[in-house]
């Protein structure tokens, strides 16, 4: 009877929540859980006994959730819990469930232990086709220490769906006319004369160009009367780099707003999803640029937003706020492109859930790094060398358990594929790249341009003379022997791309 108690007590608590449809859920306990006031769920484990999972667990059911992104949250604190050996363990809120292909799937929240107050976790999951049982998880995986859940404030979003209306997207003649771009990303740094020419000598037609810094910083961006002026400044600087690019060099250029008003949180998003203030200048922010360049012909199209991160339900969201843009840039500049991101740093896993915004000259941007466990091996580590025992991550190849050649990158930008397709959606891949010591990177980047170019997308390599990992006109095995090497094979692959806009 005690137990079936328990079991009541935690299902009211959830409909409380405001989602008694979809959080009607059975707690089966661990001995190491107490539930306390029908509504919180605590969790002690002693340091001897921190091996393995201590969890509650409770099955979800995820059916009407297929192809969905969603969103789970809960108020949790913590006290005294070990440090994990995997980043993904400690104090775990967790969904566990299979797809079609009896895949395996376990998102959750990552980095939690130590001492914490009540403080909301969330985790989201792109979730495909699920079979079978789903089940959620709450406690202290290899980890000693105390952890507590308040039940009442579990919350299941439901972020993004596929769209379902019938649409086809509309472009001027010119635009329609006008033949794939390829080119480059532009370096942090202002271009120089040299930099122009040498971007002409690779018959680069299409920069686009940073507006960017505190790249990877946390909390900052949010004094906006410092922020305009900085952005001003940069806005000054392209007018005259726009002008040297276009009249002397052929080059036209995106508008790429790499930085924005507010910055970012720690866990990537952006503040201006959450924060109105911040929004509201975003887009009073494009009505200003739009009117500066509308009558520039080197700018070929307005970049809104890079690599938005938009994780957890907000306020304005990553579409909305993009849209909202777009219809203020139009009723300034009617025809110029305007460049829509698509979500979680524009990845080609999002498409399916894009829904396309109904204005004249409207492209859709996705940026390619995957599988990026080769793409970007070691490259946030000290030295970027291999440790014993270690072997590099080599293309094409099995990686993660799958065979990774040109077919299966055709497999990862099908999303991106079936949107052109369904909608008539012109697409930009805005950044490609590996590392430059990545075994086969040349190869990598010949297949993806292969792809590009049967599917007459656009794109531009990142990046142009910037971080020394990414530029082809250097080469290394680790971070500090990288050295100048003007005839890279990486290089040379990119030459025979940008060759097709001669023609």
């Amino acid at each position: 009877m005690k137990y079936k108690k328990i079991l009541w007590n935690v299902i009211l608590f959830a409909a409380l929540a405001g989602h008694a449809e979809s959080l009607n859920l059975k707690w089966n306990l661990c001995r190491e859980a107490k539930l306390e006031e029908g509504r919180f769920l605590k969790f002690s484990v002693a340091p001897e006994d921190k091996s393995g999972q201590h969890c509650a667990s409770a099955e979800f059911d995820l059916s009407s959730s297929a192809n969905c992104m969603i969103e789970f949250s809960i108020r949790a604190r913590a006290k005294n819990v070990s440090r994990p050996p995997q980043e993904w363990n400690g104090v775990k809120f967790m969904l566990h469930y299979r797809d079609s292909a009896g895949k395996n799937f376990w998102p959750g929240i990552r980095k939690y232990s130590g001492t914490f107050d009540w403080q909301e976790l969330s985790f989201f999951a792109l979730v495909g086709e699920p079979q079978g049982k789903a089940f959620l998880k709450l406690g202290l995986q290899d980890s000693s220490g105390e952890v507590e859940f308040d039940l009442a404030s579990l919350r299941f979003h439901k972020l993004f769906s596929p769209p379902t209306r019938p649409f086809t997207a509309r472009y001027s003649d010119e635009v329609r006319a006008t033949p794939p771009l390829r080119g480059m990303m532009s370096p942090a740094r202002n271009l120089t004369l040299d930099d122009f020419a040498t971007l002409r000598s690779w018959n680069v037609n299409l920069v686009r160009a940073q507006i960017i810094r505190n790249w990877h910083k946390v909390g900052t961006d949010r004094d906006l009367e410092e922020f305009d002026r900085w952005i001003n400044r940069k806005l000054d600087h392209f007018e005259t780099m726009f002008r040297t690019g276009y009249e002397q060099y052929g080059i036209r250029f995106v508008i790429d707003l790499h930085t924005y008003p507010g910055g970012r949180y720690a866990n990537r998003e952006m503040a201006m999803f959450h924060e109105t203030r911040y929004a509201e200048y975003f887009v009073e922010l494009w009505k200003r640029i739009a009117r500066r360049f509308r009558n520039n012909p080197a700018v070929w199209g307005y970049g809104l937003i890079n690599e938005p991160n938009q994780k957890r339900f907000a306020k304005h969201d990553f579409l909305t706020l993009q849209k909202q843009a777009a219809e203020e840039i139009r009723k300034i500049d009617s025809t110029r492109p305007i460049i829509i991101a698509a979500n979680l740093s524009n990845s080609p896993d999002t498409f399916h859930l894009l829904d396309p915004i109904d204005l004249l000259n409207i492209i859709y941007e996705v940026h390619m790094y995957q599988p990026f466990q080769f793409t970007h091996q070691r490259v946030y580590s000290k030295d970027g060398k291999l440790r014993p025992g270690e072997k590099p991550v080599v293309y094409p190849g099995r990686i993660n358990g799958e065979e990774f050649d040109q077919k299966k990158l055709r497999q990862i930008l099908q999303p991106v594929r079936g949107f052109q397709l369904r909608y008539g959606a012109r697409i930009y891949v805005g950044e490609f790249s590996a590392i430059t010591w990545a075994p086969g990177a040349a190869q990598y980047l010949r297949d993806l341009i292969k792809i590009f170019e049967d599917y007459h997308w656009d794109w531009s390599y990142h990046a142009f003379r910037e971080a020394s990992v990414w530029d082809v006109e250097k080469a290394g095995s680790d971070h500090k022997s990288i050295r100048p090497a003007p005839n890279t094979d990486r290089k040379q692959v990119l030459l025979e791309g940008f060759r097709k806009n001669r023609h």
